[in-house]
């Protein structure tokens, strides 16, 4: 086995530099996102900009299935704790709405308005806000820096109360950051604003699940190399602490397209995330 040092800190952690056309994609996310939305209003299957707290950004989106769901599909998107919002990703609610999940996307405040810690508890609040609405199980599932906030939902001080914690059948993390402590000294911390206190408070890779969870990790194959790590990282610790966790690497999947599998109902991401 090769083991290659990494040299460049910053760039284990960059992302659209080392994928074809990365610049593309926020674009074509929007552009799917849209047009999903515009069809899931036109057909009355859609509520837009609900309010789950006083934050300017605390509001979700609620897109419904044909028949009465079958239970709630949370997802909670990424851009490292600092960019995009819920409306960039509408169109990956296709797989679960497809399975019969009603599927809620919370938008959430963005560093360096707030820390980490700020965004941890209010997307604890946004799930209590939409278990509320919605009856039935629960899955979770978050991509990269969404990655890390569902799997803190599953820690031991996790903000849910124990009801709604108790619903959650499932929970995938895409691609997530699960230990924080690698981002301290990233020029991308400048506004973050970790200190290692928070980095350790805020990794749940550093802390206990809270029983026995149901947590899927999974990477695209073709990452960087931090991301795989990180991805089999909480895995392998958890699996130690009891917890139910699957760790995976998608073949031919980089950081980028990898979140893709949500939309598609038959795909392997959404039948491990349904099984």
């Amino acid at each position: 086995m090769i083991i290659h040092k990494i040299q460049d800190w910053d760039d284990a952690y960059a992302n659209m530099p080392h994928i074809p056309g990365g610049e593309t994609y926020p674009e074509q996310w929007t552009q799917k996102a849209t047009q999903f939305r515009e069809t899931m209003v036109s057909a009355g299957r859609a509520e837009i900009d609900l309010s789950y707290g006083p934050g300017e950004r605390n509001c979700w989106d609620l897109f419904l299935p044909e028949s009465n769901p079958r239970g709630l599909f949370v997802f909670i998107h990424g851009g490292y704790w600092m960019r995009f919002d819920k409306s960039s990703w509408s169109y990956v609610a296709a797989g679960p709405l497809a399975h019969g999940f009603a599927v809620a996307m919370p938008s959430y405040s963005l560093c360096p308005q707030v820390r980490i810690r700020d965004i941890t508890r209010e997307i604890g609040a946004a799930i209590e806000a939409v278990a509320a609405r919605i009856a039935g199980p629960i899955l979770l599932a978050g991509h990269s820096a969404g990655g890390h906030l569902v799997s803190r939902m599953l820690c031991a001080d996790t903000p849910l109360s124990s009801s709604t914690l108790g619903r959650i059948a499932n929970t995938v993390s895409i691609s997530g950051v699960h230990d924080l402590r690698p981002l301290v000294p990233l020029e991308l911390n400048a506004t973050l604003h970790l200190d290692a206190e928070e980095a350790a408070a805020e990794s749940p890779a550093l802390l206990e699940p809270a029983g026995e969870v149901n947590l899927v990790c999974w990477a695209g194959a073709a990452e960087r190399s931090e991301f795989v790590r990180q991805n089999a990282l909480l895995a392998n610790i958890w699996r130690g602490l009891r917890a139910n966790t699957l760790c995976v690497e998608e073949p031919d999947r980089h950081h980028f397209s990898v979140v893709e599998g949500l939309a598609n109902p038959e795909s392997p991401l959404m039948t491990t995330l349904m099984d």
